[in-house]
């Protein structure tokens, strides 16, 4: 009895497939270590070092030779400009620009040794978290004490000291950095203010409102130079 004939047996394909390219940038002299996440569109430049466990959102410009500690947390559409010094734990918002070389300092005692002149090590550290709200811009060579909060759109001036919370759309500079002004989510100084009821609302000449904290505004007009007045 003749033999039925035996169908070839197709051999399967073994496509390789290729790595998949990250959606974002890191130049190669650029240091990311372990657990660092990185959003889309972010880019990386020459020299930055980004340590483990740091959380990098979407679109954002790490600049040159910028140091992000580890844990950091940095939102979207974020610009940390050149030699920026961001130390552990930062909390920084959406939308935040950050000058170049402005430092975020972390521990209000600080000492490289203990008092029986033995090394610190990682445990004899005291460190707070600096946060800053959405949209706030900090000015080159500023310095931010630990533990501040500065608030969403407030603005700080080159070279300030910062060592106290800054309230949302404050301006503020010098050392000690203080409440100079209020600023638009534009930028621009607000120059008109209207108090309704318990709210103090500033109009911007670009056309946006935004509303003042009550204590706030209080400060900054009690903080304003009085008028004197020459009787000759």
């Amino acid at each position: 009895m003749a033999q039925k004939a035996k169908k070839p047996i197709k051999k399967s394909r073994i496509t390789s497939k290729k790595a998949k390219q990250p959606d974002y940038f890191v130049h190669p002299t650029a240091m990311v270590e372990d657990r660092v996440k990185i959003g889309a569109g972010t880019k990386i430049w020459h020299y930055a070092q980004i340590r483990h466990g740091v959380k990098l959102g979407k679109n954002c410009v790490i600049g040159n030779s910028v140091f992000v500690d580890f844990d950091s947390e940095i939102g979207d559409n974020v610009k940390i400009q050149n030699h920026a010094i961001v130390y552990h734990k930062a909390i920084i918002g959406d939308g935040v620009f950050i000058g170049p070389n402005v430092c975020f300092t972390n521990d209000n005692n600080p000492r490289a040794i203990n008092p029986d002149g033995s090394v610190k090590g990682a445990d004899d550290w005291e460190v707070s978290t600096i946060r800053i709200g959405k949209g706030a811009a900090i000015g080159a060579h500023s310095v931010i004490t630990p533990g501040i909060t500065i608030g969403q759109f407030a603005m700080a001036g080159s070279g300030s000291v910062i060592s106290r919370d800054v309230p949302d759309f404050a301006l503020v500079y010098g050392n000690p950095a203080r409440i100079r002004a209020f600023v638009c989510k534009c930028g621009k100084k607000i120059k008109e203010y209207q108090k309704k009821g318990n709210k103090v609302i500033g109009k911007c000449q670009c056309g946006l409102s935004v509303e003042i904290d009550p204590a706030s505004y209080k400060t900054f007009k009690d903080q304003q130079p009085k008028r004197k007045i020459w009787l000759r």
